[in-house]
């Protein structure tokens, strides 16, 4: 396998060491479920031990069974919260969660111009919940402004299939390396694709480039709603990334990470499952071993990872 992750940017160690830990600049909405969004950012980001500085792009009404709505902040406010807090703190990583419009893609889009050199970390949720009309502004601006400065695009595979291949007509479903040329001829070098199907009841999570795989991690495949799960994998790889692991490892080590926050996976309301984040600090023998809610039915707004419950140690 040749190993081309050299060509993405590495935070400075030194750098790094010398202000205790490394820090991440995220966009995110606010998640009133706790599901995701800037919540989920944090609490994954310092499970893996780095600071978050946390930039509000807007709030989700959202409950454990999906998305209602989103509010968007105006991009100035976006922008001045991140110029802010960037101008005072080192950052070692940006990571780009939901938007909200395409006025704040810009606005996002020209603060990691500005910081040529720092990762850019991008996640792709599934908007299915949102307007058409919205939906389409987005990705358009999402491709044509954001994705030239972004080192790793994050995404489940339909999701990223839907909207970079869409007119995909060939017998067999794309494959990662597929996707990843997609996003390549966008400005993307690197795109991790989660949920790839696999013959016998498995699934494969594939960080690859146009011209090979550079990391994967094969699972089981085990039918469960999560709310959150895209949100906490993203977090977590750019957070590993920003203390200066090399991003094959990071992809590894963050998928091992996303499994186990599934495996103790908890229902607080009616709806979907949300991620454990802070799994390793529960008591042990404490947490109780319960099966993830298995629907076959598809939640607007929810993230399709089909993960398996085991026992793999982040």
């Amino acid at each position: 396998m040749t190993d081309t992750h050299q060509q993405t940017p590495s935070p400075d160690a030194s750098e790094s060491e010398a202000q205790g830990l490394a820090c991440v600049l995220v966009f995110n909405a606010n998640d009133p479920s706790g599901a995701g969004g800037l919540t989920g950012d944090v609490l994954a980001m310092g499970s893996v031990g780095v600071h978050t500085l946390p930039t509000v792009t807007g709030s989700y009404a959202r409950d454990t069974s999906g998305i209602h709505d989103f509010f968007p902040f105006d991009e100035e406010a976006v922008s001045e919260q991140a110029r802010t807090i960037a101008e005072d703190v080192p950052i070692q990583v940006i990571k780009v969660g939901f938007a909200g419009s395409p006025e704040n893609l810009a606005a996002i889009a020209e603060i990691a111009d500005d910081y040529e050199g720092v990762p850019v970390v991008a996640y792709m949720p599934n908007l299915s919940w949102w307007d058409d009309d919205r939906i389409d502004d987005y990705l358009d601006a999402f491709q044509e402004l954001l994705m030239p400065q972004t080192s790793v695009l994050v995404g489940h595979h339909s999701t990223l299939r839907r909207w970079l291949l869409p007119d995909w007509e060939g017998e067999r479903n794309p494959s990662p390396r597929d996707i990843a040329r997609a996003a390549s001829e966008r400005g993307v070098p690197y795109t991790l694709v989660t949920g790839v199907p696999l013959p016998e009841q498995h699934i494969d999570n594939v960080l690859a480039t146009p011209e090979t795989v550079v990391a994967h991690e094969k699972f089981e495949r085990i039918e469960a709603v999560f709310a959150g799960a895209g949100d906490t994998l993203s977090a977590a790889l750019a957070a590993l990334l920003a203390t200066g692991m090399d991003l094959p490892e990071a992809t590894r080590e963050a998928l091992s990470y996303l499994d186990r926050c599934l495996d103790e996976g908890f229902s607080p309301g009616m709806g979907q499952v949300i991620p454990d984040r802070l799994f390793w600090a529960q008591p042990e023998g404490e947490s109780e071993e319960e099966d993830a809610t298995e629907d076959d039915g598809l939640h607007p707004g929810a993230d399709y990872f089909e993960v398996p419950f085991n026992e793999t140690k982040h």
